[in-house]
């Protein structure tokens, strides 16, 4: 109760009034609640349409009792394939959290009744985008439930990535039957896993990029025993629709980008080229307008990643990156709006795969080029390297802006096969961060395929603690530029955690289990075979550094 005392010809009156009850997940509006960035754009653009994010204070859970019984229906309401993958991988509490509840109906109509044009609704981020004008981005301000209004970020432009054409029937190694995706394949030993039997089957995988043609031959092969690229579903969140492929209206190479990506993982086409993970299935989100007046928004990645993690992905990939008005010390894993997106999707039980960025390198630790949402903690960023594993000369480093190892791995990303969405027939060379990362993306794919219980962090330990740089050194590369090195996809599904005693967890429990085995006293096979950390067949000295790191969590 608030009381207010007015006194009036020395007569005392008093009236009081409730204030209404906070809801319990209330979070305290920002000062300022428009952004430094927007306020500077709003003297700057005082007549311009701009884009916002419109945060909530809250989604209204009024008691305990309240927020059960909404995650209680929130989990009944979530897709099997989408409960399967959270129940096996999630390392959030429980099924479901606060973050999977709607934005509050009221606040939403509210913001619409401002006249802003709503463009997404963000359940994990509890927000809306909308494109409004500075006398609408005012009237939001005031409304008491809205906690912080700023840009939409724009996507880094990318660099031209002209086509290499290369002959169909040019011998790029051996065995023939990969052909020109063979030397891709093999230098992260990708042709091994394959040897093995892993070809991504079963594993959903979800990309986000500009659009997708599927013409080409090589997504479309029905004949000795081959078949055609596996789409689960697709949707275009430029346009609000559900094709991804090349439209009437799209402006010219729409779909070249996205078609380069799925290429590289998912191309079936023996002797002439042959994808990462073909045998996988694809979730497809169109989320770049390449139109250019207006690049590709962290709002339409935002949406998509949301729809892929509902729609059951078991991982994500994207070769799409947003800088714009973030600095690199805003590169801190919890601070871009794409970054923490990709947060919750990998406590989600979600393997996320992104571009380092190809704003280049230089020797220097203290600086880095790196573009969001590459400094996410759980995601794995990827650099690119050539045929011979040197750098490319494009490609971004790190460290983040808290000092992690970014990018973690490369793949090759300097005339990177795959197929061209501008006939059905040719395969040409593209080099880019955007190359290399559906490589490794295709890697995760067979490790989540022999693994499907592994969350995020285990697919992260497994490939940077097999990947060249850190075999060789037992550490990073300290310019920041390879990470860990090359991956080798066939040791990370064999790699062997740290766990001796089978317990769950690499800890303190395991050291006298792993030094009996190098001492041969400890006779367990189960034992002996993890205390192998490094997969060569025996528990020895070279296993310790990789131990150690493990349970210091490196």
């Amino acid at each position: 109760m608030i009381a207010t005392t007015f006194a009036v010809l020395g007569v005392s009156l008093s009236f009081g009034f409730s204030e209404a009850p906070r809801p319990i997940d209330y979070q305290p509006r920002l000062a300022p609640v428009v952004s430094p960035v927007l306020q500077i754009r709003l003297v700057e653009r005082p007549e311009e349409l701009l884009r916002v994010w419109v945060f909530f204070t809250d989604k209204n859970v009024r008691n305990e009792t309240d927020r059960q019984e909404r995650l209680a229906q929130r989990a009944v309401e979530l897709p099997a394939r989408t409960q399967h993958r959270r129940q096996l991988r999630r390392t959030a509490a429980g099924l479901v959290d606060a973050r999977d509840l709607a934005p509050v109906r009221s606040y939403v109509d509210a913001v619409r009744a401002t006249g802003a044009k709503i463009r997404h609704e963000s359940r994990w981020l509890n927000g809306v985008s909308a494109d409004a004008t500075p006398g609408q981005i005012a009237q939001l301000e005031r409304l008491s439930f809205v906690r912080r209004i700023q840009p939409v970020a724009r996507a880094a432009r990318r660099r031209p990535m002209p086509e290499t054409p290369v002959s169909e029937t040019a011998p790029r190694g051996d065995p023939s039957w990969y052909n020109n995706s063979y030397n891709q394949l093999a230098q992260i030993n990708v042709v091994g896993a394959h040897d093995a039997g892993y070809t991504g089957a079963g594993v959903v995988v979800g990309i986000l990029d500009t659009g997708f043609n599927r013409t080409h031959t090589a997504f479309n092969q029905s004949t000795g025993g081959a078949h055609p690229v596996q789409i689960i579903a697709e949707y275009d969140f430029v346009d609000s629709d559900g094709n991804t492929a090349q439209e009437g209206g799209d402006p010219g190479g729409q779909s070249d980008h996205g078609t380069y990506i799925l290429g590289v993982l998912g191309a079936f086409h023996p002797n002439v080229l042959v994808g990462a993970a073909y045998d996988a299935e694809f979730l497809l989100a169109k989320t770049e307008d390449i139109s250019q007046e207006v690049p590709a928004e962290e709002d339409n990645y935002v949406a998509g990643l949301e729809w892929l993690e509902l729609n059951g992905a078991d991982m994500a990939t994207s070769s799409l990156g947003y800088i714009d008005w973030y600095t690199q010390a805003d590169l801190d894993g919890q601070t871009a709006v794409t970054t923490v997106a990709v947060n919750i999707a990998t406590a989600n039980g979600m393997v996320c795969c992104t571009a380092a960025g190809n704003e280049g390198h230089d020797a220097d630790q203290g600086t880095s080029h790196l573009i969001a949402p590459s400094d996410a903690y759980e995601v794995i960023t990827c650099g690119a390297v050539d045929s011979a594993g040197t750098s490319a000369w494009f490609t971004s480093d790190g460290p983040s802006a808290d000092g992690r190892v970014k990018p973690e791995v490369v793949a090759r990303g300097v005339s990177t096969m795959t197929v061209t969405s501008s006939n059905n027939t040719s395969i040409v060379g593209v080099n880019g961060t955007s190359l290399s990362t559906p490589l490794v993306a295709g890697g995760v794919a067979l490790i989540l395929q022999a693994h499907p219980d592994w969350t995020a962090d285990k697919v992260r330990r497994a490939l940077f603690h097999t990947s060249d740089i850190f075999l060789a050194t037992f550490y990073f590369d300290f310019e920041y530029v390879q990470g860990y090195g090359i991956i080798d996809v066939d040791a990370a599904i064999q790699f062997i955690h740290s766990d001796i005693d089978g317990d769950g967890l690499a800890d303190g429990n395991d050291v006298q289990h792993f030094v009996d085995s190098l001492m041969g006293i400890n006779q367990d096979l189960d034992e002996l075979r993890r205390s192998d950390i490094n997969a060569d067949g025996l528990p020895d000295a070279a296993d310790v550094p990789i131990f150690v790191n493990d349970l210091l969590g490196l």
